[in-house]
């Protein structure tokens, strides 16, 4: 079973994250066990402060040490990958997705304020970045990634549902239509219709090569430089 700690200021923003769809299931089904961990429990502040302001002066807040050093510290296992959500944190994929998937524990670590002390990022083994741009903390960065890596779990959902996934071998997905055959003058394409499945995979290819080009050219790129290198 894949054990998550978030590390967060906010654990009720995680309200609904953890008691709808699939993440549910998965937690009812022992798959996942994810915990909210409110990181300003381990203060050692008399008024449970967990900023004050950066040395050499600036703008707003930043996350001490402390309190992140002993929730990370009391919470840790011989097992466990600790990730600091960061905007300059390496970009998130979705072969990190299928990485992080197997393994036994993993603690995520939501920035707020300002930032934090440099000095937290001793603690984690991975830092990464939903894309770029700054939210005002990590707490939706921290459900994105637990949702793209609580489903790769086995057992979540079928595996043949994530195979086909965008973005597996830096292709996008392939479109898909369902009933009626006709809506609106708009047509499923015959292939689908023909029962040749041979015949149907290799238009899937060729349109998940075609949304590709058109849609995301640079996944074309990374995929010529993979293979270069």
């Amino acid at each position: 079973m894949l054990k998550i700690d978030i590390l967060t200021l906010f654990p009720s923003m995680f309200d609904g994250f953890l008691t709808e769809s699939i993440i549910k299931r998965a937690i009812d089904k022992k798959l996942v066990e994810i915990n909210i961990v409110n990181f300003r429990d381990y203060t050692k502040d008399p008024h449970g402060k967990v900023d004050d302001t950066p040395y050499g002066g600036g703008a707003g807040m930043v996350l001490a040490p402390q309190p992140l050093f002993d929730a990370v510290e009391s919470l840790k296992k011989d097992n466990t990958k600790v990730i600091l959500l960061t905007p300059d944190g390496k970009p998130y994929k979705q072969e990190i997705a299928y990485s992080l998937s197997h393994y036994e524990h993993l603690i995520l670590i939501c920035g707020h304020y300002e930032g934090f002390d440099e000095r937290i990022r001793t603690l984690a083994d991975f830092e990464l970045s939903i894309g770029d741009y700054v939210l005002t903390g990590g707490e939706i960065p921290s459900m994105i990634i637990v949702d793209s890596v609580v489903r790769l779990v086995d057992g979540v959902i079928e595996k043949s549902s994530h195979e086909c996934d965008s973005f597996n071998n830096n292709l996008l997905d392939y479109p898909t239509y369902t009933k009626p055959r006709d809506f609106r003058g708009m047509k499923v394409p015959e292939v689908l219709l023909s029962g040749n499945h041979k015949e149907i995979e290799k238009y899937r290819l060729e349109e998940q090569i075609r949304r590709t080009r058109e849609r995301r050219p640079d996944l074309l790129k990374e995929e010529v430089n993979d293979i270069g290198n």
